[in-house]
């Protein structure tokens, strides 16, 4: 006969739920995460819980902050988290989203990435609390029989109803088949680790589903699927990507975070708020009362936004300093204290359009163009007009792109 819960415990279990499913997008099922809430209450026992990753890039953005709160949420509440390093399914390469197949990683660039993304995760997460496991451990020890016995637990019509293969198919764009095999190994991820929950962005909830699925057939308990909203980029459209160059890199220098948030559109500010603040929903719902009723400046909303996401990430020091140097760049229009320098060889004459390029300030001519035409390029502080013009290069030359990307030319004089 099963033990009457104390009042301490319904309230400890109702607490737990009310904290876990806050801004999430799904969870499958809600019922079933409150009963492995109390279940743990109960045991005094940790649920296990799993966030995979592959490691595609060398540095996460502001994006992967929300799955990282959620995480941070589960370990203050002495859950157990493991970060799943996708280092065998990264060479596969996760075919969510995508109108084509990916460009298969490298052991090398995935080992590499993989060290990044954990320094960067300790920026949020108690690391001597996160157990790392990468995912060739086991799924490099799957034999031939073990493979198709996966292989045998979905259809290729299940994998059809993904409306990214399902475009690929209808456009005659290839699908190959190991890209079939990515989904079935992350949700095996899941068997190995027995995981309670799986967390992830809502374009993976194909792929954490699987992962339910997988454990069912190999007698284990299901894990709770939860997914996070996915955070709009600085464009306000896209969900934020590196690819589409509308994000904010949760390593990159605090002057550029807070410059790159300023820049946020006014629509987009309390879905930040909501996402990768560390605000509480009482306080990010009066924001909003107070903004609709305009009785706070949007401008001073962004600042003690940007404020926050640079304290979480760096510290409060950092943030008192990048609001200073964002004041003393915009409001008193002066450079930054400190510019990267690039060290230029070659000749000293240069026209704009190989000068910014070269650079790597712009990735084009044509947007060279393009910005100079819009008033966006400067040299000392001193806007370019003409893409004819011949510029001549001296040391401690500063030139800037829009209002917050600038280098210091230093001539190499071997």
């Amino acid at each position: 006969m099963e033990k009457e819960l104390t009042q301490k415990q319904e309230n400890e279990i109702q607490r737990q739920f009310d904290i876990l499913v806050s801004n999430t997008t799904s969870v499958v099922e809600k019922a079933e995460l409150k009963n492995k809430i109390k279940i743990s209450v109960v045991n005094n026992k940790p649920l296990n819980v799993k966030l995979g990753l592959d490691p595609s890039a060398p540095d996460i953005h502001l994006g992967h902050l929300v799955v990282l709160k959620k995480l941070k949420q589960f370990q203050d509440l002495g859950h157990k988290v493991h970060l799943v390093i996708g280092d065998f399914t990264g060479m596969i390469g996760d075919p969510t989203g995508k109108s084509k197949a990916r460009v298969q990683l490298t052991k090398e660039e995935v080992k590499t990435n993989a060290k990044t993304y954990i320094e960067q995760f300790g920026r949020i997460l108690d690391m001597n609390q996160v157990e790392v496991h990468y995912n060739s451990t086991w799924l490099t020890k799957l034999n031939i029989y073990e493979l198709i016995n996966l292989l045998s637990t979905t259809t290729v019509a299940r994998m059809l109803e993904r409306n990214d293969f399902t475009q690929r198919f209808d456009s005659h764009t290839p699908i190959y088949l190991h890209e079939f095999l990515y989904p079935l190994f992350q949700g095996y991820d899941s068997v190995a680790l027995k995981a309670d929950i799986e967390l992830g962005g809502n374009d993976q909830q194909y792929n954490l589903l699987v992962g339910r699925k997988l454990q069912e057939y190999f007698g284990q308990s299901k894990q709770v699927v939860m997914t996070m909203p996915l955070l709009v980029g600085l464009d306000g459209k896209n969900k934020m990507s590196k690819s589409k160059n509308n994000y904010i890199g949760i390593s990159e220098n605090p002057s550029i975070i807070f410059g790159k948030v300023m820049s946020l559109p006014d629509e987009q500010m309390i879905a930040y708020y909501k996402l990768v603040s560390s605000f509480d929903d009482k306080e990010v719902s009066n924001f909003k009362d107070q903004l609709d009723e305009n009785q706070i400046n949007p401008k001073d909303l962004k600042e003690q936004l940007a404020k926050n996401i640079i304290e979480q990430v760096y510290d409060l020091g950092a943030a008192n300093k990048a609001q200073k140097e964002f004041e003393r760049i915009f409001s008193e229009k002066k450079v930054p204290e400190r510019i990267e320098e690039f060290v230029w060889s070659g000749d000293i004459s240069v026209s704009p359009q190989n000068l910014f390029t070269k650079t790597g300030l712009l990735s084009s001519k044509s947007a060279v163009t393009r910005m100079l035409d819009n008033g966006g390029l400067r040299i000392n502080s001193q806007k370019l007009t003409n893409k004819n013009d011949v510029i001549y290069l001296k040391n401690g030359m500063i030139i800037q792109v829009g209002k917050r990307r600038f280098l210091k030319i230093v001539i190499n004089r071997d």
